[in-house]
């Protein structure tokens, strides 16, 4: 199945639509175009309307907040909702500031989301859990991530997916999946969460309806190909480069080999 999506991606170049944040933007387009997947970032309220009606996934990153950019994305995630196009909401620094939190929860109010994703602190905070977060985006302490995963599926009465520590976690509440792919290189380069909320979301969801399915995937690659980036580099600018490489043309046999994703449900052993 992992290897299907991921031809299904490339030959079918899916339009992924990005409201996104202005530190990321050229990182995201380049990694979605890595990836096989075709990036727009349109965010204009005269025009994302129109734009999420032709995409094939609409992403939503509050990165660099604005109230004209939490309305522009109000109106996309709407007219996504109506074209039965998958929503992707990585909230960014949920939890920082007042704005920040109340404009996320005003977007799962008004917008039916696919999947959230984010780190365990951004989370946690969209829960309704206070948790410190440092520099805005980056949790401190320890928390269970796959109980609050499972809680804030519940909650929002949609897919959690929690990245960003050396478990990922994803879950609908029910059924949950653990990736143990990844590498520490990634914390340090910006973006490469955000890149992974448009691949997730995006690129993988855009060829595959089971949105389980669709993010663990994502996911694992992802990581694979960060490891296999940090191989070759170990220095964070050169690392950003190989690692945009390695997305494009990681080999499919080397994936299948390297893929660490067990799943469960809730009360099983595996968790």
């Amino acid at each position: 199945m992992k290897l299907t999506q991921i031809q299904l991606l490339r030959e079918k170049q899916p339009l992924i639509h990005n409201i996104t944040n202005q530190v990321v933007m050229n990182f995201t387009a380049n990694g979605l175009y890595a990836i096989g997947a075709s990036p727009v970032m349109a965010h204009a309220k005269e025009e994302v309307e129109e734009m999420a009606q032709i995409a094939d996934a609409v992403v939503l990153n509050i990165g660099t907040l604005t109230q004209d950019q939490v309305d522009a994305m109000i109106l996309a995630g709407k007219s996504a909702n109506k074209a039965g196009v998958p929503v992707v909401l990585d909230p960014v620094g949920v939890g920082a500031t007042t704005f920040r939190t109340s404009s996320a929860l005003r977007i799962l109010d008004e917008v039916d989301v696919t999947i959230i994703r984010g780190n365990a602190g951004e989370v946690a905070n969209l829960a309704g859990m206070e948790v410190k977060v440092k520099g805005g985006v980056d949790v401190t302490g320890d928390l269970q991530n796959e109980n609050l995963a499972t809680l804030a599926a519940k909650k929002f009465n949609t897919n959690i997916a929690i990245t960003g520590g050396e478990v990922d976690v994803v879950t609908n509440g029910l059924s949950r999946y653990r990736i143990t792919n990844g590498h520490p290189l990634l914390t340090k380069v910006t973006g490469t969460g955000c890149l992974l909320s448009a691949v997730i979301g995006g690129a993988f969801l855009a060829v595959e309806k089971d949105v389980l399915t669709a993010a663990t995937t994502a996911i694992s690659y992802y990581g694979v190909a960060a490891e296999e980036a940090a191989q070759q580099s170990n220095l964070p600018g050169s690392f950003q480069i190989t690692f945009l490489d390695q997305l494009n043309h990681l080999n499919m046999e080397a994936f299948e080999r390297k893929s660490r994703i067990s799943m469960g449900t809730l009360g099983s052993e595996h968790f």
